[in-house]
C-alpha cells in the first residue's frame, strides 16, 4: 500500500476508499443468481431491491440476463442466469449470510435432492477480489466457474478480463469451457438498470 498526496493504491483488485478520515478496503464482490422455477424473469425483477439492500455494500454492477440450458439433470426447464458486482467490506462468510437471508426471505425453494435440479433462486458467491478460500462454508473462486459458460459470459460483461486467482484470465477460461447452449435476453420490464 502506498500513499500519495490524497490518493491510495495497491496492487491488487482491492480498492482502498477514503471515508470520513478513515480508510475502508472494498473487495468487488461478484455473485451469480439463477433460476428456472415460479416466473424466473420476475424472481430476478424481485431480488434486485434486496441486493441493494445489504449492508456495508454497494450494488454496482449486473450483467445481461442470459437463458442457459440446465447441467447435470437436463430434465427441466432452462435456467435464467446473471451476474452482478458488489463492492463490500464485509467479509465473505458475512456476505454469504447476507445472500442466504435473501434467498430464504424469497423462499427459495428446490423441487429434489439433485444438486443440479430445479430451483426458485439461488445466490452464489463466484470471486471475491483475489481471495482464495477452501472451508465448509465457501470455495473461492467458486469451485467450477471455469466449466460454466453462464458464469463466465455475464461476469466477462462486468468485469472485463481479469484474472481469476489460480485458473487464469477469464477470456482463456471462456474460450476453454465446455460449450453450452446460452441466449442473451432483453432485461424484463421492472428491472432497474444501476
Amino acid at each position: 500500500l502506498t500513499e500519495v498526496g490524497e490518493r491510495y493504491t495497491e496492487h491488487s483488485s482491492r480498492e482502498l476508499l477514503r471515508w470520513q478520515d478513515r480508510l475502508v478496503l472494498v473487495d468487488n464482490a461478484y455473485g451469480l443468481r439463477f433460476f428456472n422455477l415460479a416466473d424466473p424473469l420476475q424472481q430476478v425483477v424481485e431480488v434486485m431491491p434486496q441486493l441493494r439492500s445489504i449492508h456495508r455494500s454497494k450494488l454496482t454492477r449486473r450483467s445481461s440476463l442470459y437463458r442457459t440450458e440446465p447441467v447435470g439433470n437436463s430434465n427441466q426447464d432452462d435456467f435464467i442466469n446473471a451476474m452482478v458486482e458488489l463492492h463490500t467490506d464485509l467479509e465473505p462468510v458475512d456476505l454469504l449470510l447476507e445472500l442466504q437471508a435473501i434467498e430464504h426471505a424469497c423462499y427459495r425453494r428446490r423441487d429434489s435432492g439433485d444438486k443440479w435440479g430445479p430451483r426458485t433462486m439461488d445466490l452464489d458467491i463466484i470471486l471475491f477480489g483475489n481471495r482464495r478460500q477452501h472451508d465448509s462454508h465457501l470455495i473461492l473462486p467458486h469451485a467450477e466457474m471455469q466449466n460454466r459458460r453462464f458464469v463466465l459470459m455475464p461476469l466477462l460483461e462486468i468485469a472485463g478480463d481479469v484474472y481469476i486467482p489460480g485458473l487464469g484470465s477469464l477470456s482463456w477460461l471462456l474460450e476453454h469451457a465446455p460449450q453450452m447452449r446460452i441466449e442473451r435476453l432483453p432485461d424484463p420490464p421492472g428491472l432497474d438498470s444501476i
